[in-house]
């Protein structure tokens, strides 16, 4: 049988210049390549290129998927959108890690078929434009995906039983669809989700409305809007309204979101547990209520 190997990479903040599309060229001439895209499928043979090279120098997204088990997602933000260090309290292990490259840090997130089942009926076409809307969360400062990397290391046993969870954010138990994908895509175990959403509050409910962030303007100092008039005009920064919204999240009183004592990835197992076999013990009840009737 043959292999299946997917290969996607998305520009989000700029497009490819003529020439970095040629460079791409000479590394594949079956891919398909755009000015915001790179796409390739292998069934024989590997990619010549390098995944962490090309997101240093191109991409802002990369998805990988093979049918032998393995799955990877990266995201690239500029620094100045996504601290390093905040990173670094969630992305502990091989499964979760991050590099900073230039003026971007860039968040890897891998899982392995702990079973080591091949997987004949792969399509990766689709999957990275589900996904790529938590990139534009992350940089409005839901951090979400960094605790759901955080979680895919303790279900890979790459975080000690007694390490504390990091700040859980608030909305673990009301996940989006693109953080739905994610977790679907890395294989995290529903129930250990559900454990660690018995400590994060509810999510803020939705978008904040034009006459909130209207007010929130009017009483921002007068130099902070001179600040951000400049960045809008001179510096085309494609981030601007996501860390202005963030910044407008952040002063909001109600929305604190860690909760008051940490678990530890043990307690938070031992949970995720409990919660399976809970499940399991219902789910058994109603076939036996179905095979009664």
């Amino acid at each position: 049988m043959s292999e299946y190997q997917y290969y996607e990479f998305t520009a989000v903040d700029r497009p490819l210049t003529g020439r970095e599309r040629a460079e791409l060229r000479s590394l594949s001439t079956r891919a398909d390549i755009t000015a915001t895209s790179f796409v390739n499928t292998y069934e024989w043979g590997d990619f010549k290129g390098d995944p962490r090279t090309l997101m240093e120098r191109y991409f802002d997204a990369h998805l990988y998927l093979a049918n032998w088990g393995t799955r990877q997602l990266m995201l690239r933000l500029p620094k100045h959108v996504l601290d390093p260090a905040t990173v670094a309290r969630y992305c502990q292990g091989d499964s979760a890690s991050a590099w900073t490259a230039g003026t971007h840090v860039i968040v890897d997130l891998h899982d392995e078929d702990e079973d080591g089942d091949d997987e004949w009926d792969l399509d990766g076409h689709g999957l990275l434009t589900s996904i790529i809307p938590v990139r534009a969360g992350l940089a409005a400062g839901d951090l979400r995906l960094l605790y759901l990397a955080w979680l895919r290391c303790v279900q890979s046993a790459e975080i000690a039983d007694d390490e504390p969870e990091p700040p859980a954010p608030a909305g673990l138990g009301s996940l989006d669809a693109a953080l739905t994908a994610v977790a679907e895509f890395l294989r995290i175990d529903p129930d250990l989700i559900a454990a660690a959403a018995t400590g994060s509050t509810p999510a803020a409910s939705g978008e904040p409305t034009a006459a909130q962030l209207r007010t929130w303007v009017v009483g921002l100092p007068v130099r902070d809007k001179d600040s951000i008039l400049a960045d809008l005009i001179t510096d085309g920064d494609s981030h601007l309204r996501n860390r202005l919204l963030r910044r407008y999240r952040d002063a909001q009183p109600t929305e604190a979101s860690t909760p008051t004592t940490a678990r530890t990835a043990g307690e938070l197992l031992a949970t995720a547990a409990d919660l399976r076999a809970e499940r399991e013990r219902l789910d058994a009840e109603r076939r036996e209520r179905d095979r009664v009737r």
